[in-house]
C-alpha cells in the first residue's frame, strides 16, 4: 500500500463523525477495513489510499456519491459514472464543465450545481442552485464545515486535472468557512494561494485552460472509477518541498506522458538547471521523483483486488502488459503475479474482500 501519501487525521475524523450522525455503525465500519481505532488516536495521518477505501465505503452504504461534500442532497450510485460518461467526448474542458453542470440540472438528488464563470484572464468556479430552485446556496446548505468544503473544492480540482491529463495550476482557492488551524495543508493541497470568509467557495485559474482537450477515453475511465475517489482524493505529499511540488504536477495519472524536466521547471516559474540543483540539495533527481511516483502508483493500483494486471498496465501507461511487467520488477523485485501471491498484498486483500 502507498503509505507516503496521506490526509490529516482531521478529515478522518470529519467523515467518521458524518458517518455516526447519519446512525452509521462506526465500529462495524472500521472493523469491515481492517481500520483499528487506536490506530487513529495515535496516529497524525492517515494512508491516502485507505481512506479512499474508507470513503468508498461509506458512499456504498450511504447509496450517495456526493457524501461529505457540498451538492444539497444525495446523488444516487452510478450518477458520477454517466457524468464522466457525458462528458468524456466534450471538446475542451470549457464544454466539458458546461456539461457537467447540465448532468447536475438533469440527476435526481442535488439541489446545488459547479458553475463556470469566466472572468477576463482567469476562469471561476463555483456552485449555484439547479434551476428548479430559488433559494440562494446559503438556504440550500446546512452550515458547512471545513473538512466539507476543503473535499468539495480537492476533488473538483482533482478531477478537472484528470479530465486534461495534467496539473491545473490553480490562481487561488476561495472558502467562505473561517481561517482553520492547518493553513499550510491547505497552501499543499492546492498549491496556491488560499483567502478565508469568502462570499463564495471556488477555485480560480487561468482561463486559458477552458481550451485545453480533454484527454481521457472511455478506456481510460474504465481505470478511474474502478480506483475512485482514490485519484479525487489526494495528488500531493503533506509538505511544502519542491520535491511535493514536482509531485503535484505529475498527479497520480500516469496513463499519459509525463511532462519534461523542462515543462515542470517552468511551471514552477524558474530554469530546469534551477530546479535540479534545488532537487539535489534535497537529496532528489526529477527523474527519482518521477521513479518513485510511478512505483507508488503501481502499487496502490496492484493492491485493488478487481484492478487486473492489464487494468493496471493501462493506467501506468504502458502499451503492453509485458512492459509493465519489467518495471515492475524493476521497481519491486517481484512480478506483479509475485507481489499478488506475497504476505503483505494477501494481508490487504483481506481487509478490502472483507468490505
Amino acid at each position: 500500500m502507498n503509505d507516503k501519501a496521506t490526509v490529516p487525521m482531521s478529515s478522518v475524523r470529519y467523515l467518521l463523525q458524518a458517518v455516526e450522525n447519519q446512525g452509521l455503525d462506526r465500529k462495524a465500519l472500521l472493523e469491515s477495513l481492517d481500520i483499528q481505532e487506536q490506530d487513529l488516536i495515535d496516529a497524525q495521518s492517515f494512508p491516502a489510499y485507505q481512506y479512499g477505501m474508507l470513503y468508498q465505503k461509506i458512499m456504498w452504504l450511504m447509496q450517495d456519491e456526493s457524501f461529505g461534500m457540498l451538492s444539497g442532497g444525495k446523488i444516487p450510485n452510478g450518477a458520477f459514472r454517466m457524468m464522466c460518461l457525458s462528458i468524456i467526448h466534450a471538446r475542451s474542458l470549457a464544454h466539458a464543465l458546461y456539461r457537467c453542470s447540465d448532468f447536475y440540472e438533469i440527476c435526481r438528488g442535488p439541489t446545488i450545481k459547479p458553475v463556470l464563470i469566466k472572468k477576463g484572464r482567469f476562469a471561476l468556479v463555483t456552485f449555484a442552485p439547479i434551476e428548479s430552485m430559488h433559494d440562494e446556496v446559503e438556504t440550500i446548505l446546512k452550515p458547512e464545515s471545513k473538512e466539507q468544503l476543503r473535499t468539495t473544492l480537492s476533488m473538483w480540482h482533482h478531477f478537472f486535472c484528470w479530465l486534461i491529463g495534467r496539473r491545473l495550476s490553480l490562481k487561488a482557492a476561495y472558502f467562505t468557512s473561517e481561517r482553520p488551524d492547518d493553513v499550510e495543508y491547505d497552501k499543499t493541497l492546492f498549491q496556491s494561494e488560499v483567502k478565508y470568509n469568502q462570499h463564495a467557495n471556488a477555485l480560480v485559474f487561468p482561463a486559458s485552460y477552458l481550451d485545453m482537450p480533454i484527454v481521457q477515453t472511455e478506456d481510460s475511465l474504465r481505470g478511474f472509477l474502478k480506483t475512485a475517489p482514490y485519484q479525487l482524493l489526494v495528488m500531493v505529499e503533506n509538505d511544502n518541498s519542491l520535491k511535493s511540488r514536482v509531485m503535484a504536477i505529475l498527479g497520480k495519472d500516469f496513463s499519459r506522458e509525463m511532462p519534461s524536466a523542462d515543462e515542470v521547471a517552468s511551471g514552477l516559474n524558474m530554469s530546469v538547471s534551477t530546479l535540479r540543483r534545488r532537487l539535489n540539495e534535497e537529496n532528489t533527481s526529477y527523474q527519482q521523483i518521477k521513479d518513485e511516483s510511478r512505483k507508488e502508483a503501481a502499487i496502490t493500483y496492484m493492491n485493488v483486488p478487481r484492478l487486473s494486471i492489464n487494468d493496471i498496465a493501462g493506467l501506468m501507461g504502458f502499451d503492453e502488459p509485458s512492459a509493465f511487467f519489467r518495471s515492475f520488477k524493476k521497481w519491486t523485485g517481484m512480478t506483479p503475479g509475485e507481489y499478488r501471491k506475497s504476505e503483505e498484498y494477501l494481508k490487504f486483500d483481506k481487509g478490502i474482500r472483507s468490505s
